[in-house]
């Protein structure tokens, strides 16, 4: 098997493992002289390829080609049809409900009807935090898990964050990304904070200070990935589920896995539902179980994380009211950039499809107006175009000073590639301490 394994990694590329981390990036020639990112590992070969390339779009040139710039024309000659610049749209509540609906049509999101039942698998204290793993079933697929944190001595109610994990192309881990749970952490995980949060385990630093944190696995992630032994085998590439220990089992999953993408994403397309509606019913239901629990102050609910945990704070932010505070990390562009130049580099859990002709990606965390969103950017993350997450930007202040809530919204870009550092934590943390306390 292990054999078999190694002839895969060789074989296959990670063109399609979604969003990347820096756990990836290691001693590759760096882009415009500022981004240390390498692939040593063969899987990553491709998608450092497909970054770099990326990167060198300019006007003559696209991802799609001499279609690039019609493409991108087809849904950038005016102001989509919803979007709250638009000069017909005065009334941001009224611009609200109509332009929710539609998102909510465009998503399709399957229905998970009412609250799951919570089973508590474990309770334990580990460094000065009351930590419960916790299992909830979604009426369909591996039952969800997730991870529950706050602080040991709390009593009362707290005030509730939704921590997001990140994609990285690591569909084996969810949760696990952003907390720790004991000194025995997977070395995996190790490396992952630190490539990716200067080593800090952000939602354990967060609970301390007086929430109690929720962090979710998502589809199809860790407890909710899908299993190869429910694969036909045709379809299993010699591989078999590893476990916990098979680090190479690991990274052949995850490479099998990205490749996955474009057989679920086409699946779910044709069972009338989308990547992100699924993504965003799940994270619902994880909000309702956050706000059911008697320790959880459901008028001060916040939401964030990097990356793919980014755009579920997008998706979510924009979508529940109560989610009072939301900082997505490292996800912010336009659909121009995704059609131009950076859809090479991203998950197929972002898209919806027809949803550009009414909003754009900025607008959807825009539904939120007028509560409060703190975008954290990395000035050098080559998964986005500099140019194009200064537009979301601008798109964003718009949004907020229109409905008169400009102080509601602030967007800050942090020096280096694409992470969730120690400045830009204390920054949520600060934003956080400011909304929700």
């Amino acid at each position: 098997m292990k054999n078999n394994r190694r002839h895969f990694l060789k074989l296959t590329g990670a063109a399609s493992l979604g969003i990347a981390g820096n756990s990836f990036f290691k001693n590759l020639p760096s882009l415009n002289g500022n981004i240390p990112f390498s692939f040593n590992d063969p899987v990553y070969s491709d998608l450092a390829g497909n970054i770099l390339q990326a990167g060198s779009a300019d006007e003559t040139t696209s991802i799609i080609g001499a279609y690039g710039q019609w493409a991108a024309g087809l849904s950038s000659k005016e102001l989509p049809l919803l979007s709250f610049r638009r000069d017909n749209w005065k009334n941001p509540d009224k611009w609200r409900k109509a332009a929710r609906k539609m998102f909510a049509e465009r998503l399709s999101m399957p229905e998970i009807s009412g609250l799951p039942e919570v089973r508590i698998l474990k309770s334990y204290k580990y460094d000065g935090l009351l930590i419960e793993e916790l299992q909830w079933n979604l009426r369909y697929g591996n039952p969800a898990e997730g991870i529950l944190l706050k602080p040991a001595d709390a009593t009362g109610k707290l005030p509730g964050i939704l921590a997001f994990h990140d994609h990285a192309g690591n569909k084996y881990f969810g949760a696990k990304k952003i907390t720790k749970t004991s000194d025995d952490q997977h070395p995996m995980m190790v490396t992952h904070q630190k490539d990716l949060y200067q080593g800090y385990a952000w939602a354990n630093d967060i609970a301390r200070k007086g929430y109690v944190v929720l962090a979710p696995d998502a589809f199809p992630f860790a407890s909710r990935r899908v299993m190869l032994k429910d694969i036909p085998v045709g379809q299993r590439q010699g591989l078999s589920d590893p476990g916990p220990d098979d680090i190479e089992g690991i990274r052949a999953y995850n490479s099998w896995a990205g490749q996955h993408e474009n057989i679920m994403a086409k699946s779910l397309f044709s069972a009338g539902t989308t990547w992100p509606g699924v993504l965003l019913a799940e994270d619902i239901k994880a909000l309702d179980i956050l706000c059911s629990r008697d320790d959880v102050d459901t008028r001060n609910i916040g939401c964030c994380g990097l990356s793919g945990g980014g755009m579920r704070s997008v998706f979510l932010g924009g979508f529940d009211d109560r989610i009072k505070c939301a900082i997505p990390v490292g996800f912010m562009t336009t659909w121009r950039d995704l059609v131009l130049n950076k859809a090479t580099s991203h998950t197929w859990m972002v898209y919806v499809p027809l949803l550009p002709k009414e909003l754009d990606f900025p607008e959807i965390l825009g539904l939120r107006v007028p509560l409060s969103s703190l975008v954290l950017n990395n000035s050098e993350d080559p998964l986005f175009s500099l140019e194009e997450m200064k537009r979301a930007d601008e798109m964003l202040n718009n949004i907020f000073e229109k409905a008169g809530s400009g102080s509601n919204y602030k967007c800050s870009f942090h020096p280096g590639p694409h992470k969730f550092d120690r400045s830009m934590q204390l920054e949520a943390f600060d934003w956080f301490e400011k909304c929700l306390k």
